[in-house]
């Protein structure tokens, strides 16, 4: 029975609870697969490190936490730093490189990009880069389809900011699968 887990890590305020919520709703929802989400940020609600955990499989979850993250979101360096040894051999680090410069050593794929700046510049507000970063996880993990995915975005925002975060979401996608190439 396949078991697949995510970390999204960075800062409190980043919007990382919310993006590893949307991905296990698009996982249990959309794919009818099994999913579990759980977070971290007590008294780092607004700065410090934060993480969600997001464990996905084909069959039942009996520990709903992260042991080895199969992918690894890190959006600033003190999560990279804090998290990264959970990160399992031959996993995905998708990073941020404007806020992320000291990678950890490890076998592993390294898959970065400014994330923030692309939901600033690209898509036209800094507020979706949790939505940018959802996407490019969507791409590197393969354990849920880009339209599944999008319907749980779209079902999860305010109407009025569909097509600002479907355009998150698309970039996002975009701009992992430029980078890995």
């Amino acid at each position: 029975m396949s078991r697949y887990e995510l970390r999204f890590s960075g800062a409190g305020g980043q919007g990382l609870i919310t993006a590893g919520i949307i991905m296990a709703k698009a996982a249990s929802i959309y794919e009818g697969k099994e999913a579990v989400q759980s977070q971290s940020y007590g008294p780092e609600a607004r700065g410090g490190a934060s993480k969600s955990e997001v464990i996905i499989s084909e069959g039942p979850i009996d520990y709903p936490k992260v042991t080895k993250c199969d992918a690894l979101l890190a959006m600033t360096q003190e999560a990279c730093n804090k998290y990264s040894d959970d990160l399992k051999e031959g996993g995905i680090l998708l990073y941020d490189t404007d806020l992320v410069s000291k990678l950890p050593e490890g076998n592993y794929k390294r898959v970065g990009f400014n994330i923030i700046n692309t939901a600033k510049n690209e898509v036209g507000r800094e507020i979706v880069a949790n939505i940018v970063a959802l996407g490019a996880m969507v791409a590197l993990t393969g354990q849920i389809s880009k339209e599944n995915a999008e319907k749980a975005v779209l079902s999860s925002v305010p109407e009025a900011f569909l097509e600002l975060n479907k355009k998150a979401f698309n970039m996002g996608y975009e701009k992992a699968l430029a980078a890995q190439k």
